[in-house]
């Protein structure tokens, strides 16, 4: 089977083709991404009417190249037809699916709409490009605990089989990859902020600024962000003047301080459940400190837990992962497989 992805949930513009194997295996064939970042980053963060029309542009070329890059001659080759649904930015979303849509009539082919948070989860039975992975479907996988971050989300995800999904902890304010960009700001530093803020933090000291990890000691898996990112912005305002080593040792202070509750909550969700194994997903999930954190956690308290990261190229938004989620949603029947059924859900939730 061959499955032709569209995600345009926020400022991404991604279209990608995989091929289902025998034996539950995924090949990826290609997996288009068209960036807005730069146009974005004057204001800072993402500018919803702009993304829209950006995707509007750029959605039929980016779908040609896809096609090219997996060598289809058009889009009667493939088989199924899956699409971001949501959640997302809703003008963002109507641009995809009005797209996906309109191919699938045009063509008379089978469209699910997919999850977007299940799509990061399931990024981590993505390979490389043009190699093929297995999509493990083994009961031994399960139940299994999935740390989801980016700038939208933070939650932590019980699945007892794919498809199967319980939030046990979330965010009560901002999701860190949000903090992330607004201690960039206020560093004056750039968009998006993650990046930076990672790369700036590793010639820094990240015990000169004692920052808290808000609700670190809270008996649930919930987060807060807000309390560190006004932490820091008091620390910038009194600081006399803002030099380049304060402006390391705050992104390193900082990065350690939002990492670390993350770390705590993942690992003690982790023994409460008494889970086989933990994924890790979402654009935050490319953070160096975390990956590498994380891993050595796991591996020194909880032994026999299998760990799971996605590669780096599909930490971030992308259609490869929506074609997984999508696929997975035709193969249980979990949704109607007609264009007419498929409608933007923008706080659609796992």
């Amino acid at each position: 089977m061959k499955i032709l992805a569209f995600e345009t949930s926020c400022d991404d513009t991604a279209v990608a083709v995989l091929e289902i194997l025998p034996k539950n295996k995924v090949k990826v064939l290609a997996n288009i991404i068209s960036s807005q970042v730069k146009l974005h980053a004057q204001y800072g963060g993402v500018f919803p009417s702009l993304a829209a029309r950006e995707h509007a542009k750029n959605i039929d070329k980016v779908f040609r190249l896809a096609l090219k890059e997996a060598g289809l001659k058009s889009a009667t080759e493939v088989d199924l037809m899956t699409v971001t649904a949501g959640p997302g930015l809703v003008v963002s979303l109507l641009v995809g699916v009005a797209f996906a849509k309109t191919l699938a009539w045009k063509y008379n082919k089978p469209l699910v709409g997919a999850n977007h948070l299940e799509g990061h989860i399931l990024s981590n039975w993505l390979a490389p490009t043009k190699e093929s992975s297995a999509f493990n479907l083994k009961p031994s996988v399960f139940p299994a605990l999935c740390l989801l971050v980016s700038g939208g989300h933070t939650e932590l995800v019980l699945i007892k089989k794919l498809g199967t999904y319980e939030v046990i902890g979330a965010t009560h304010d901002d999701a860190v990859g949000e903090a992330f960009d607004k201690v960039a700001r206020l560093l004056k530093l750039g968009y998006p902020g993650g990046p930076i803020i990672s790369k700036l933090a590793e010639s820094g000291n990240s015990d000169r600024f004692p920052l808290p990890s808000p609700m670190i000691k809270s008996k649930n898996f919930d987060f807060s962000y807000s309390g560190l990112k006004t932490a820091v912005l008091y620390l910038v305002r009194d600081l006399p003047k803002l030099t380049a080593k304060d402006k390391a040792d705050i992104a390193a202070s900082f990065q350690k301080a939002a990492i670390e509750v993350l770390l705590q909550k993942t690992i003690a969700a982790a023994e409460k459940l008494k889970v086989k194994t933990i994924l890790l997903s979402g654009g935050v999930s490319a953070n160096k400190l975390l990956r590498e954190d994380l891993a050595k956690r796991i591996a020194g308290s909880l032994k026999k837990v299998t760990f799971l990261k996605p590669k780096l190229a599909y930490t971030t938004d992308n259609a490869a992962m929506i074609g997984l989620a999508g696929y997975l949603n035709f193969k249980n029947k979990k949704t109607a497989s007609s264009w007419k059924a498929v409608a933007v859900n923008a706080n659609w939730g796992l």
